[in-house]
C-alpha cells in the first residue's frame, strides 16, 4: 500500500483568533489596489524626494573668471604716422628757437608798431629788490612774480640773468639771435611742407571725414558733457568706443589742425617784411605786424598746451599701446569679457 492510503489526512489550519478570514493571497492584491487610491486621496501626505547633493570632485577645478578680450586693429596709416613724428621734431625746435627770438625783445604789442616807448600788452621784465633781481611778468593789468622761469633765471654761469625765457628752453641755450632765426626758419618751412602733405593725404584718403568729423550724436550737448565728465574722472573708452576718437578729441584735433596751426603760419609770414611784399593784405588781416606777433605768440603757447595735455593723456591711456600704434599703426582694443 502507498503512504497516501495509510496516513490519515492532515487537519485544516485554523485561522488565529482576531485574524481576517480572507485568504492570504488576497492581501497583497488588496494592498496594491489601495496604494494608488491612498496616494490620490492624500497627495499632500506623500513626501517629495530630497534633492541629491553632489560634492565636487577633488580633481575638478573652478570655472575661470571672465577675462577681457584683446583685439588688434589698424588705427593709423603711414602718412599720419610719418607726419606726426616730423611734427614732433619740427614743433619742438620751433618752440625752442622761437623762445630765443622772443628773448631779444620780451614784450608784446598790439598794432603796427612796437618799441620800448610804446605801451605793451604783455612783458617779461626784471626788477631790483633788496634780495636781488626779481623776475616779473605783466599781462595787461596783471602782475606776476616769475623769478627763476620768466624775466630772471640762471644763466650759463649759474648766476641770475635778465632774460625772458630760461636758457634751457631756448636753442641755442645762450643769447644768439641770428642762430635762433636760422633754426626757426628752417623748421618753419619743414613744418609747412609736412603740414601740406598731411592735408592733401587726409583729403584724398577721407581721413578727416572718416576719423575726425564728429557724428550727429557726438555733437549733442549731452554727449559733449558726458565726454568732459569722463575725462575729469580719467575714464578711458573700451570696446567699440575705443575704435574711434571721442568727441573732445575730434573737436580738439580739428581746432588745432584747421585754426591754430594755419593761424601760427599766417602770423609768422606776416612778420616777414619780404613776404609782406608778396601778400600785403596779411598786415591788414591781422591788424599790423605787432598784432601778428602777439597772435603768433598766443597760438604757439596754445599749441604747447595742447601738446602737454596730449602727452599726459597718452600716459593715462597706456603709453606702450599709444606709442606703438603711432609707430606700427596697430592698436590693441579691450573688448567685452569672455570665458
Amino acid at each position: 500500500m502507498s503512504a497516501s492510503d495509510t496516513d490519515p489526512p492532515e487537519p485544516p489550519i485554523e485561522p488565529e483568533a482576531g485574524a481576517s478570514p480572507e485568504p492570504a493571497l488576497a492581501q497583497p492584491v488588496a494592498e496594491a489596489m489601495e496604494a494608488p487610491v491612498a496616494a490620490a486621496v492624500l497627495p499632500e501626505l506623500t513626501a517629495a524626494p530630497e534633492p541629491e547633493v553632489v560634492s565636487p570632485s577633488p580633481t575638478e577645478t573652478p570655472t575661470p573668471l571672465a577675462k577681457p578680450a584683446r583685439e588688434v586693429i589698424y588705427r593709423h596709416g603711414v602718412i599720419v604716422r610719418l607726419t606726426h613724428w616730423i611734427n614732433v621734431l619740427a614743433i619742438s625746435l620751433l618752440v625752442m628757437s622761437g623762445a630765443q627770438i622772443f628773448n631779444a625783445h620780451p614784450r608784446l604789442y598790439w598794432g603796427q608798431y612796437g618799441a620800448d616807448a610804446d605801451k605793451s600788452v604783455a612783458e617779461m621784465a626784471a626788477m631790483n629788490s633788496p634780495h636781488g633781481l626779481v623776475g616779473v611778468t605783466h599781462v595787461g593789468g596783471l602782475k606776476l612774480t616769475t623769478t627763476g622761469f620768466l624775466g630772471v633765471s640762471n644763466g650759463p654761469n649759474g648766476q641770475p640773468t635778465v632774460q625772458g625765457f630760461p636758457g634751457w628752453l631756448t636753442i641755442p641755450s645762450y643769447r644768439d639771435l641770428a642762430t635762433g632765426r636760422h633754426w626757426h626758419f628752417f623748421f618753419a618751412w619743414l613744418f609747412v611742407i609736412n603740414g601740406l602733405i598731411y592735408l592733401i593725404a587726409g583729403l584724398i584718403s577721407g581721413h578727416f571725414r572718416r576719423d575726425l568729423a564728429p557724428t550727429g550724436e557726438q555733437i549733442r550737448p549731452r554727449s559733449i558733457l558726458q565726454s568732459i565728465w569722463d575725462h575729469v574722472r580719467l575714464k578711458h573708452p573700451t570696446g567699440e568706443e575705443a575704435r574711434r576718437y571721442n568727441v573732445l578729441q575730434k573737436l580738439t584735433y580739428l581746432i588745432v589742425i584747421f585754426i591754430l596751426l594755419p593761424l601760427m603760419v599766417g602770423t609768422g609770414l606776416t612778420m616777414s617784411p619780404g613776404f609782406d611784399s608778396i601778400l600785403p593784405g596779411l598786415l591788414a588781416l591781422f591788424g599790423g605786424r605787432q598784432s601778428a606777433r602777439t597772435i603768433h605768440f598766443i597760438s604757439a603757447n596754445l599749441i604747447v598746451l595742447f601738446v602737454l595735455v596730449h602727452v599726459v593723456e597718452v600716459f593715462l591711456a597706456g603709453v606702450v599701446n599709444e606709442i606703438r600704434s603711432m609707430i606700427t599703426g596697430r592698436y590693441v582694443v579691450t573688448t567685452e569679457a569672455h570665458r
